[in-house]
């Protein structure tokens, strides 16, 4: 089938991609290859998808709107993946804009695209930022997310909303993945993985936030889109014991859905440092700092509600993902 993958140039909408072609399905991954990190790390991660049968970029921005809607058109896609986004928390607190352009702006042009052109599918990536201040663990789409601590995690629950919106007028079956702290090969340089085996294999200190108490449930990229294509290929359905006196957030009489795609297993930050150093065989010079504006102390996914629906739970340890993305890593630098 032909699937539009946004953010195609991305972690995982990279990753997201290649596992559509190796399937045999026909991707279109549209990006806009903007400077928010190297874009020729960007560029390739595209090399590595073009080398694929079946698969053909298209550079745009999703805020584009006559583009987008121009593409739908066109190609009239049976699923779409929706990964483009403005990534991060903090850089929503210096340059919030940009999130409003794409994470607000674009995402509704998606949603216009879908619902005028047939999509059978749309499956778009939200966060687990968006449970904010919660302090209720492990996290569950039951609970209210009404409390969010950043712009990026608005822009998020935002999608999430409007998502549910298309999905009750329209009838477009909509699913929205809360993913938790995506690691491994080819991920982004802002990250804390990328950042601290870069500064150390560098003889840099790195900055360990809130002293390194904070808890990360660290989600492998590989279980990442094995959900991603899992929910993909289930579409969201109405449900048909909700009860509107007493609403789930999880649920909805629309074909809607949220799913937590997360490793269940949280891991405080002086120990994902500590398998870091023992793969590199190197010692980090630590530069411990007080909690950042917008961060959270802790997640944790409660993934009951994935493994109902499509038999998954991601399960790859963090001494695992690490020794691959270092592996990765040296191997892509050189070093």
């Amino acid at each position: 089938m032909k699937v539009l993958v946004t953010g195609a140039a991305g972690f995982i909408g990279m990753h997201t991609a290649a596992r559509l072609l190796a399937r045999g399905d026909e991707v279109v991954g549209l990006d806009n290859l903007n400077d928010y990190y190297d874009p020729r790390l960007k560029e390739a991660r595209l090399a590595r998808l073009a080398a694929q049968p079946g698969f053909r970029f298209v550079k745009m921005d999703v805020a584009d709107r006559d583009g987008v809607n121009r593409l739908f058109a066109q190609e009239k896609f049976v699923r779409v993946v929706h990964l483009a986004a403005q990534a991060g928390v903090r850089y929503s607190i210096t340059n919030p804009l940009a999130y409003v352009d794409s994470n607000l702006v674009g995402f509704a042009n998606i949603l216009e695209g879908c619902r005028h052109n047939g999509v059978e599918h749309l499956v778009y990536a939200s966060s687990s930022s968006v449970y904010g201040g919660n302090t209720k663990m492990p996290f569950s789409e039951h609970d209210s997310v009404d409390h969010p601590v950043s712009l990026y995690a608005a822009t998020k629950k935002a999608n999430e909303l409007m998502a549910h919106t298309y999905s009750h007028l329209y009838g477009l079956p909509s699913t929205g993945l809360r993913f938790f702290t995506v690691y491994g090969p080819w991920g982004r340089p802002d990250m804390a993985l990328f950042l601290f085996v870069k500064a150390i294999l560098e003889g840099r200190p790195i900055d360990v936030f809130n002293h390194g108490k904070m808890r990360r449930d660290f989600t492998y990229i590989d279980d990442i889109v094995e959900g991603v294509l899992r929910v993909l290929d289930r579409a969201a359905e109405p449900d048909a014991g909700f009860d509107a006196d007493r609403p789930d957030p999880g649920r909805s009489r629309a074909p809607y859905r949220v799913f937590n795609i997360g490793n269940h297993s949280p891991v405080e930050l002086l120990d994902f440092i500590a398998a870091i150093e023992d793969e590199l065989g190197m010692k980090a010079t630590k530069n411990l700092l007080p909690m950042q504006d917008g961060d959270v102390p802790a997640t944790c996914a409660d993934t009951a509600e994935l493994d109902a629906w499509t038999g998954f739970q991601p399960a790859t340890s963090v001494r695992d993902g690490v020794k691959r993305f270092v592996a990765w890593y040296r191997a892509y630098y050189g070093v």
